[in-house]
């Protein structure tokens, strides 16, 4: 069965026309999660002047500052085309996006950085060691999936923001919010939203919350020395998160924050933190039950 590069090469041979280029920025990896992480969903107003751009298994937000767009995570290289797509369906102009923020340096969030940046000319912002695995297009040497293997487009110009400094574009104020333990760069994105409701302007606090699964290549331990400051780190992004202002939440994979593509329930940030709480103890009583 051909695949979409190879049926181009297969239609140019027997037509003669010219191969047409592969864009290395958007050329395609491969994963068994892609279909479901990528299925198309329409474009979505979750409050005021903030909106979903991605997919259903894939969360990409997307805030009109009133001085410029702004976007929250890449997806896959090739979902690329269609958040742009999206973002042109809402009647914006991909070229005002002035920003696009990550929240993690794996392929399945910061794949797409690279080809969003080049096609908007927006600047890239991330944690420090979020950018470090940016600009190098692969995992960090600690991290926990590191065994998994692979790359994606590096991203070459990337703007460093530490915990608790405040990006400012337009009547926006956007606050990174370090959330270290599925990667220590994680890094989740705080801002408000307003609405004209019922005569007077209603905000409210969107949180754009890194994924915070305490999940791993086969073989790797968090009860070993290596994996303790991601288990410190799970537990500092989960006070942090417990205690975060969060009217509503928008999590890097939907499904891990209930049912929908955002969750605007009381509490919402709280049940995301004790979802992963729950799974870490899990995780952490079976590695030392396999030791005994």
């Amino acid at each position: 069965m051909f695949d979409a590069i190879s049926l181009f090469a297969w239609l140019a041979a027997v037509s003669g026309a010219p191969v047409p280029a592969v864009d290395p920025l958007t050329r395609p990896i491969e994963s068994s999660h892609a279909a479901q992480w990528l299925a198309p969903a329409e474009p979505e107003k979750v409050f005021g002047k903030t909106y979903l751009v991605g997919f259903a298994g894939m969360s990409v937000a997307l805030i009109d500052t009133g001085d410029g767009l702004i976007l929250v995570d890449g997806a896959l290289p090739q979902a690329a085309p269609a958040i742009l797509a999206n973002v042109r369906g809402l009647g914006f102009d991909p070229k005002d996006i002035k920003f696009i923020l990550s929240t993690e340096p794996h392929f399945d969030h910061a794949g797409g950085l690279a080809a969003l940046a080049r096609d908007t000319g927006a600047t890239v912002v991330a944690s420090e060691r979020g950018a470090e695995g940016l600009r190098a297009g692969r995992h960090a040497k600690d991290d926990p999936q590191l065994a998994y293997g692979g790359s994606w487009p590096a991203v070459e110009r990337v703007r460093v923001m530490r915990d608790g400094e405040v990006l400012t574009l337009g009547k926006t104020a956007i606050t990174a919010v370090a959330t270290p333990g599925h990667t220590m760069g994680s890094m989740s994105w705080r801002w408000p939203a307003c609405a004209e409701e019922n005569g007077g302007s209603t905000c409210k606090t969107v949180v754009f919350a890194s994924s915070l699964n305490p999940v791993s290549a086969e073989g790797y331990r968090f009860t070993a020395p290596a994996g303790a400051p991601f288990v410190e780190g799970f537990a500092a992004s989960y006070r942090k998160m417990d205690a975060m202002p969060c009217d509503i939440l928008i999590a890097a994979h939907p499904d891990n924050a209930g049912s929908g593509r955002y969750n605007d329930r009381p509490g919402a940030c709280r049940a995301y933190a004790d979802r992963s709480r729950k799974l870490l103890v899990k995780r952490l009583a079976e590695e030392r039950s396999a030791a005994k």
